[in-house]
């Protein structure tokens, strides 16, 4: 699918893969497309590394997917090497970044802090009839709640403050309106208890701070970008 997220006449796309291997095939297909387009409107084409996923992370893969696209001939023109005005372009790089916009969002009330204990999260998802997701028990504390269980050192993690009602639309230049209804959207996690982003948060945070003008990416991606765009 193809999102196009500013009217600025300039095109500046990205591929943003997470070191955790080998480039794979539908990766460097979706890079394609990127690099296609970009070279069709006189654009930038950028590289991102999203490795805010520790865990995840395989040594050598950020050399192997630079490699790869040296083999290809295909140059980025902003990213981790090449260096660019946005940079650093690896996320586990900017994570003040990340942590300040987060803040940003509990200041508007537009995000809160969860403080549900791993034992109470796995209990939720195991539950039937709940469709797995997060009830939403921490949205509804008061600010001295927060407040003490802050000031205790109560483990916490941020989550997004999804609108109870009504729906969330997004302009996808191949799958036209797609509309989103707000109530069937989890209370997405955007900071996590060791201070390093989820996808959701990074990946819009960066998009955003980069200037990227469209998101080409796999259709499986389509559903998530209902709480993206909120």
């Amino acid at each position: 699918w193809v999102c196009s997220l500013s009217k600025a006449m300039s095109v500046r796309v990205r591929f943003a893969p997470s070191p955790t291997g080998l480039l794979h095939l539908g990766g460097l297909r979706t890079a394609l497309f990127n690099y296609l387009y970009a070279a069709a409107n006189n654009g930038k084409f950028i590289l991102r590394i999203e490795d805010t996923d520790q865990s995840r992370e395989v040594p050598g893969s950020l050399e192997n997917i630079q490699n790869t696209f040296k083999w290809l001939g295909i140059k980025f023109d902003e990213g981790p090497s090449t260096g660019g005005r946005f940079a650093p372009y690896i996320q586990s790089q900017r994570l003040n970044i990340y942590q300040q916009y987060a803040l940003d969002l509990i200041q508007r009330d537009k995000a809160y802090y969860c403080f549900c204990s791993k034992k109470r999260l796995e209990s939720l998802r195991t539950q039937e009839g709940k469709g797995g997701g997060y009830d939403g028990l921490c949205r509804h504390l008061s600010s001295k709640q927060v407040h003490d269980k802050l000031q205790m050192g109560q483990p916490q993690v941020v989550r997004l403050k999804i609108p109870i009602s009504g729906e969330t639309g997004v302009n996808d230049l191949v799958y036209g309106n797609v509309q989103f209804n707000n109530s069937e959207i989890d209370d997405q996690v955007l900071l996590k208890s060791d201070g390093y982003p989820t996808y959701h948060l990074a990946n819009v945070v960066d998009d955003h701070m980069m200037e990227i003008s469209h998101v080409l990416r796999g259709e499986e991606w389509l559903p998530s970008t209902g709480k993206h765009v909120l």
